[in-house]
Parts: structure tokens; C-alpha cells; sequence
């Protein structure tokens, strides 16, 4: 046998065995969320019930129309982006510190699996988690209101992009917390704040010239903007620039999981 069919060989097996283990990985990761639906999707269902019923029915029959359309109609999205971006954070951040506390996640290290394949299995099943509690949230929502996809490129694309975004941030969270203070700490006191100044249940155009200028620097503006001209059609910054922008985020935040992963950052003493 020649050295070049041997190598083609090799290569061959080499990469069955990394989608195997992918698959693998994967996999445990979604059951993990999926078989403990009293966790992973009850408390949202209850959290978002109560939003649509405070701010959507009570508190949006005393307001005005924002950007032309009922007020129940504009927190939507925001609350999709919220719940969907806390899920696949929540998701990746936790899995990873719990296998570091619990010493299991070096059953992954010494697997023949590439880096890059660890990090794809642990980003997806959260995005995936996020995607699930996202279209979960709009569900409830047309229990309230009619619910529709003006832009349904836009919609999935911003879908996809903002919860691999989060998941990928996840996996930096859960490399670097030192106990679980630390993640309740990012998701409780940074990750939901900023969704909640970023335009999930006001409009920008009614804030002073000054304090929309400094909202801009909020990246949860852009989310929620863009899954909002998904569902609406409506958006106060532009989708295009948006997605381009969160897009390359989440490519430089999974490159950055990688890059954590190789140099060993947070899974070795």
C-alpha cells in the first residue's frame, strides 16, 4: 500500500471519528437541557406568561402605539432576544464550570476530538437550547396577540447569530468563574440589565438625543432591533450593518473558545 493511500486512509478515519464524537458530544450536551424540562423550559414559560400579561395586556392597553405597531406587539422580540440569549449562555457557562468542578470535562480533553470540535458541540447544543426557549417565548405570545415573520431571513439569521454569540460567550464565562457566584454574577447583574436597556420595552426615539447616543453603545440595541425587524418589519438601526457586525462577533468569540480550549485556560490547575 502506498504512503499516499495510507495517509488518505488515516484522514478518512480521522475525520468519521471526529464527527462521531461530535455527534456524541452534541448530543449529551442537548439531552442534558432536554431531560430536565422542569429547569430549562418551565421557568421561562412562567417568567414570559407574567411579562406578556404586566407589560403586554394591562400596562399596553394604557399605551400609545411605538413605531406604529400595539405595544404588546413591540416588547416581543425583546423578550424573545432576552430569553433566547440567557438560555444558550446560561447553557454553555454552566455546563463547562460544572464539569470543571466535577472533573468529568477531562473525559472530553482526552478524547481524540479536535478543539474545535469540543467547542462546536458545546456552542451548538446551546444555541440550540436558545433557539428552543426563543420560539417557546413567541408561542406565548400569540396566545396575546397575532404574531408574525415580516422578514423571515432576518429573523432566523439574527436567531442563529445572537444565541451562537451567547453560547460562545458561555464557554469564556465558563472557563473563567471560579464558583457559581460568578456566573449568577454576569447573567443577573451584566447580561439581563443590558437587555433591559436595549430597547426591549421602549423606543429609542423617545429618549434625549444624549442618552440615544450612549444607548447606541449597547450591542443589545442591534439584537433586539434586528429580531424586531424580523417579527415586525420595523427596526431603528439598520438590520444589514447589524447582522454583519453581531456576525463577526460570533465568529471572533467561538475562534477566542478555541483559542481558550488549546491553551488549556481554566481546564487545568
Amino acid at each position: 500500500m502506498s504512503p499516499e493511500t495510507q495517509s488518505d486512509r488515516a484522514s478518512e478515519s480521522a475525520g468519521r471519528t471526529g464527527l462521531t464524537g461530535f455527534v456524541s458530544l452534541l448530543r449529551r450536551e442537548v439531552l442534558r437541557f432536554i431531560r430536565r424540562p422542569r429547569n430549562t423550559f418551565v421557568p421561562p414559560f412562567i417568567t414570559n406568561v407574567l411579562y406578556f400579561s404586566v407589560f403586554g395586556v394591562i400596562l399596553g392597553e394604557r399605551i400609545d402605539e411605538i413605531a406604529g405597531v400595539p405595544y404588546i406587539l413591540f416588547i416581543l422580540p425583546g423578550l424573545v432576544v432576552l430569553g433566547a440569549i440567557s438560555n444558550a449562555f446560561e447553557n454553555t457557562s454552566f455546563n463547562i464550570f460544572h464539569g470543571r468542578w466535577n472533573r468529568y470535562i477531562e473525559e472530553v480533553l482526552t478524547s481524540p476530538l479536535s478543539y474545535r470540535t469540543m467547542v462546536g458541540a458545546y456552542v451548538l447544543a446551546a444555541a440550540i437550547r436558545g433557539a428552543i426557549v426563543g420560539v417557546l417565548i413567541a408561542l406565548i405570545g400569540a396566545f396575546f396577540t397575532s404574531v408574525g415573520a415580516a422578514q423571515p431571513f432576518y429573523l432566523v439569521a439574527f436567531g442563529v447569530v445572537i444565541t451562537v454569540l451567547f453560547a460562545g460567550l458561555g464557554v469564556v464565562a465558563g472557563l473563567w468563574a471560579d464558583d457559581f457566584d460568578d456566573l449568577t454574577m454576569l447573567n443577573q447583574f451584566i447580561l439581563r440589565p443590558l437587555v433591559f436597556f436595549g430597547g426591549v420595552f421602549y423606543s429609542l426615539n423617545e429618549l434625549p438625543e444624549t442618552v440615544q447616543q450612549v444607548s447606541l453603545l449597547n450591542p443589545m440595541i442591534y439584537m433586539v432591533n434586528g429580531v424586531r425587524y424580523g417579527f415586525l418589519g420595523v427596526s431603528e438601526v439598520d438590520p444589514n450593518a447589524s447582522l454583519a457586525v453581531l456576525t463577526a462577533l460570533a465568529v471572533a468569540v467561538v475562534a477566542l473558545d478555541v483559542a481558550l480550549f488549546r491553551r488549556g485556560y481554566g481546564l487545568t490547575d
